[in-house]
């Protein structure tokens, strides 16, 4: 197990079988179709000096931890049980002030074209408000793994991710990237936890905000709402959002 700060992304945490990595906002985790750009596969291989294959993706403009695995038979492990034994912890900053705790079950489209609707659960809880400017610090537990499930959620809420440029609102981002120098996406994978698929382990890791997020919400008086995140999690409330 080791911790580096060897160029883009982070590494967080690295055994014989499994590698977690810190995602920068505007990295691809998996190769797209434009060809050569840099990935987060591709940066943790050339750390590595080996193949790896991602379990799981975050959106492009989404910062934080991603678990990748050195090998078929370990990918094939944890993607089993993925949805089951994994738990993941979210920090969004969005628009307004959000209730203090919900859970959000609502069923969203399956891709980002067709009709097709499929089952999407995320609890919630408020972290803090900004006393200088109308949005909420919170933490995101989603229960299932849809595309864009936060960011829709949020948005379904009519409390949009800050900084969201296909689900949220261009006059609060562009007040945002003026006023309090928020230039991305506001959402970061903070936390994680899971059960190592051939140690049997529990695993648990924290990614730092990177800066581009740090400042904005240094800014706004929301750093010592931070420092709860992950400390109760979000999922012991009972008001339901649909």
């Amino acid at each position: 197990m080791h911790a580096a700060m060897l160029g883009t992304p982070v590494l967080v945490y690295s055994d014989e079988w499994l590698v977690v990595a810190n995602k920068p906002s505007g990295e691809l985790t998996v190769p797209g179709w434009a060809r050569g750009e840099r990935t987060t596969m591709s940066n943790v291989r050339d750390l590595l000096g080996q193949r790896v294959q991602p379990v799981h993706r975050l959106d492009r403009a989404t910062s934080g931890l991603v678990v990748l695995a050195r090998d078929a038979a370990t990918t094939a492990a944890i993607s089993q049980a993925w949805q089951s034994s994994v738990k993941k912890g979210y920090v969004a900053l969005v628009r307004g002030t959000i209730a203090e705790a919900g859970v959000i079950d609502h069923p969203v489209l399956r891709g980002e074209k067709g009709s097709e609707r499929v089952p999407a659960l995320t609890h919630f809880r408020r972290l803090g408000r900004s006393e200088h400017a109308r949005c909420s610090l919170v933490e995101a537990e989603p229960r299932t793994g849809r595309l864009h499930q936060l960011r829709r959620h949020f948005k379904h809420l009519s409390h949009p991710i800050v900084g969201d440029v296909r689900y949220g609102d261009g006059r609060v981002n562009r007040e945002f990237r003026e006023h309090w120098r928020l230039q991305r996406l506001a959402l970061h994978a903070l936390w994680l936890e899971l059960t190592h698929p051939v140690t049997g382990e529990p695993l648990r890791f924290r990614a730092p905000l990177p800066d581009d997020l740090l400042e904005p919400l240094s800014r706004l008086g929301l750093l010592a709402a931070l420092d709860a995140a992950g400390d109760q999690g979000a999922g012991k409330s009972s008001t339901i959002a649909s």
